[in-house]
């Protein structure tokens, strides 16, 4: 059994992050959760007031030997706009805001380079605002935000926001796939 490392990432709705990792190579396993906030166990529904402080995010387990975190944190800034502050599209809170939750030292450095590197490049016309913060409890979504897309392909959220992001990843990232 290969050694995993987890990480927690929120991009705005959990739904468009889950899809796009779900198939990625060296990607272990994708749950959508909560992370980042005051309450103990929260609903969505409470999470969706932007009063609990926290934000919608997906764990990533991952395999190391096959996907770096580099790569990861490569995927996630090509399918969100790391510059809007508490935005993504039309969905706006701080619940939908751009955030690295790291587990170690290294994680932390690592996301904190890549930043650094793509302000560097002029990768994006404004400034990244996505926060790089130790992680913190975690707790899954409930079970019908799981595996969404993947469930409700037809529903207009996923027409519209989560497959555009979706085709971005097959055609940017065609390598990183998982074999279909």
């Amino acid at each position: 059994m290969a050694q995993t490392e987890i990480t927690t990432l929120g991009g705005g709705c959990f739904w468009c992050l889950e899809a796009v990792f779900d198939e990625m190579k060296g990607v272990e396993s994708v749950e959508s959760g909560y992370m980042g906030g005051r309450i103990v166990n929260p609903t969505y529904h409470q999470v969706c007031t932007g009063r609990s402080g926290h934000a919608e995010v997906v764990r990533l387990d991952f395999d190391p030997s096959v996907v770096s975190f580099r790569e990861v944190l490569e995927v996630f800034f090509a399918i969100h706009d790391p510059t809007t502050l508490n935005k993504q599209g039309n969905d706006q809170g701080t619940q939908y805001r751009s955030v690295i939750f790291h587990e170690s030292e290294s994680q932390r450095s690592t996301a904190e380079s890549v930043i650094r590197e793509l302000e560097a490049a002029g990768v994006f016309p404004d400034p990244i605002v996505t926060e790089v913060t130790p992680a913190s409890a975690y707790y899954p979504a409930e079970d019908y935000h799981q595996n969404y897309f993947v469930n409700n392909p037809a529903a207009s959220y996923c027409t519209f926001i989560v497959s555009p992001k979706l085709q971005k990843f097959r055609k940017k990232f065609a390598d990183k796939r998982k074999p279909a």
